[in-house]
């Protein structure tokens, strides 16, 4: 087999890449660590409910993405996929996320039979009514605790704030009365048309022979007929739903999560790449544990450990997320927003700025130490048009002015919204 082979020298990193002839990409990243792991994934998630295939308009019910997940680990031959792979010494697992829904195992030893089974058990899907139906009871105990849940709660209420009409505002799992619409005829449309091998791709980081895999691949893999779909959004306006959403829950602190709406979503590949590192500089340098802000929360008990922050970069909808337990939200939130407004006014000092860039370089090697990092951050670049390989290189190549204009675009008052769950009064 011919291998295309990427290398970042400066990293000391490389992967060998094929287009299979099923029309599977496959990504092999070579590392002699004790375990191996494996990412079959589909760029199908909660997000994915409406779109166009051979000129047909579908609509899909919410959470079919993650309904389809647990399905497919259901096999005709009435054999659990976690028992095939226990008698290889296989650790499982799958997950749907707004995007993607992924497919994963981590081993030991025999990752050729692993591999095999995660190939095959992905590309048999079985479904009868019985078994649906079996599974909307499932689900909808599952959802039931979701609903119970803070940190969900709090997250989606957040993503709720936020966007008015795209479907990032969307549970993951559904309700339970739109998975009760789901038959497994519509679980065969979903599966049909975004579990297309040309829609879905393979990571591989372990000790193999990459024509190891190859030879797994021709297998268990056969042809898939080139598929156009077209997925369809709502136009999403600029301005956010709602400034504030509270929840109350069973927690014994109240919980907030601070949400910043970007608009700037129009950039793909190694474009967006960049803005993700001007974003995760940006908000290490305001809100990391270095930072004055995060002392000063901190040595007023207004924060504990808990306090984190993250970037979500995605094709058409994008965020900044700030969140932890406080007794007094709002008062965090003030302080934050002064916070930001300092740095509007004064600029981000050149050597503060030199530091963190560091911090976040070092961070994005950091990753490829980890095959369960590389694995599933190599998946989520690629679906984004864009390689994991580039990015310590695009963060090195981050200024300060280019830091400076993402921080009035991003940390606007007016995209902020904040998420709340507090303890229920007694």
């Amino acid at each position: 087999m011919n291998f295309q082979i990427k290398e970042n020298r400066d990293i000391g990193e490389k992967y060998y890449y094929t287009k299979h002839k099923s029309g599977l990409d496959i990504y092999i990243i070579p590392k002699n660590h004790s375990n191996g792991y494996a990412v079959f994934g589909t760029k199908f998630g909660s997000i994915d409910n409406h779109f166009i295939v051979d000129e047909k308009e579908v609509h899909l019910p919410d959470g079919i993405a993650h309904f389809l997940e647990h399905k497919l680990f259901e096999n005709q031959d009435g054999i659990d996929t976690f028992e095939k792979y226990a008698k290889f010494g296989g650790d499982a697992n799958a997950y749907t996320s707004s995007d993607k829904t992924v497919y994963l195992f981590s081993c030991t030893d025999n990752f050729e039979n692993n591999l095999e089974i995660l190939l095959d058990f992905v590309t048999h899907p079985y479904f009868t009514d019985e078994t649906v139906k079996k599974e909307q009871g499932i689900i909808g105990q599952e959802i039931t605790m979701y609903d119970d849940n803070p940190g969900w709660r709090l997250y989606f209420n957040m993503l709720n704030a936020l966007y008015v009409n795209h479907p990032a505002r969307i549970d993951t799992a559904g309700t339970i009365e739109t998975i009760a619409t789901i038959t497994p005829e519509t679980l065969f449309s979903a599966y049909n048309t975004f579990y297309n091998l040309n829609n879905m791709a393979l990571c591989v980081c372990a000790d193999i022979d990459p024509d190891v895999v190859i030879k797994v691949a021709d297998k268990v893999l056969k042809t898939a007929p080139e598929l156009n779909v077209q997925r369809i959004f709502k136009q999403e306006p600029e301005n956010v739903c709602q400034k504030r959403i509270s929840q109350s829950l069973s927690v014994s602190m109240p919980m907030f999560s601070i949400g910043f709406k970007d608009n700037d979503v129009s950039l793909v590949g190694n474009a967006q790449l960049q803005k993700n590192a001007e974003c995760e500089i940006l908000l290490e340098l305001i809100f990391g544990k270095s930072s004055n802000l995060y002392t000063k929360l901190y040595e007023e008990g207004l924060i504990n450990s808990s306090f984190g922050f993250g970037m979500e970069c995605h094709d058409n909808f994008s965020f900044a997320e700030i969140s932890g337990y406080s007794n007094n939200p709002e008062q965090v939130y003030s302080n934050i927003m002064n916070e930001i407004e300092k740095f509007t006014l004064n600029g981000i000092d050149r050597d503060d700025f030199e530091t963190t860039k560091k911090v976040i370089y070092s961070q994005a090697v950091r990753a490829f130490d980890s095959t369960e990092d590389i694995a599933n951050g190599f998946l989520g670049f690629i679906f984004s048009g864009a390689d994991m390989l580039d990015y310590p290189t695009i963060i090195n190549q981050v200024t300060l002015e280019k830091v400076q204009h993402r921080l009035k675009k991003l940390l606007c008052e007016k995209n902020a919204v904040m998420s709340t769950v507090v303890p229920i009064k007694e």
